[in-house]
């Protein structure tokens, strides 16, 4: 999990730890990208109560 200098949070999408040999180039480079967690500010305040402004 990384949080930026503007609060959102990225993750690793779900499920790409492992079987990822028959896939293609793009597809390997595309699952390594970070996705954003969509939360609200309650529910990041609710787990990560320093980051909420």
């Amino acid at each position: 999990m990384k949080i930026t200098k503007n609060g959102k949070l990225l993750v690793r999408k779900p499920g790409q730890d492992h079987f990822n040999a028959k896939e293609g180039g793009q597809k390997q480079l595309a699952n390594k990208r970070k996705a954003r967690l969509n939360l609200k500010n309650k529910e990041i305040g609710k787990y990560l109560p320093n980051l909420v402004k």
